[in-house]
């Protein structure tokens, strides 16, 4: 097995509500509505098209596993799904983690154990404070 990551920060928002049932969303965007249900941080330092094509190359594996680690103020979650042939990765202002299948530009992995209503709530109440700095990181298992 190999392995790859990289790691990124973003931001909590007052407006996190993290309660959609089949995706999440981290964001380079800095406005966060309501409506936005899945996003869990802002301000990200990378979206999609930031991740190295090497990276992206081994995501397409569907035997690559992707986890994504998040950190803030001492609490941790970590969710794991799979990559896709279809991943293209091209999107400049997020990445979205799903449960289903489904890929457009915006996905990150796809089969995903947890969603943005899965975390636990303790963690979602730090991301409702705009100071809150996530500490992330992205690993591919191939």
């Amino acid at each position: 097995m190999n392995e790859l990551s990289i790691t990124f920060i973003a931001f909590g928002h007052k407006n996190i509500r993290a309660t959609h049932k089949t995706t999440l969303e981290i964001t380079k965007e800095s406005d966060l509505t309501i409506k936005g249900d899945c996003i869990i941080g802002v301000n990200a330092d990378i979206a999609c098209y930031d991740i190295p094509k090497h990276i992206l190359e081994a995501a397409k594996s569907k035997d690559c596993i992707i986890k994504l680690i998040l950190e803030i103020n001492g609490k941790k979650e970590i969710i794991t799904g799979r990559g896709d042939p279809r991943l293209t990765y091209k999107n400049k202002i997020s990445f979205v983690v799903r449960k289903s299948n489904f890929v457009c530009d915006r996905t990150l992995m796809i089969n995903a154990d947890k969603s943005a209503r899965d975390l636990d709530r303790s963690f979602i109440e730090e991301l409702k404070d705009e100071k809150s700095k996530i500490l992330g990181k992205i690993i591919y298992i191939y």
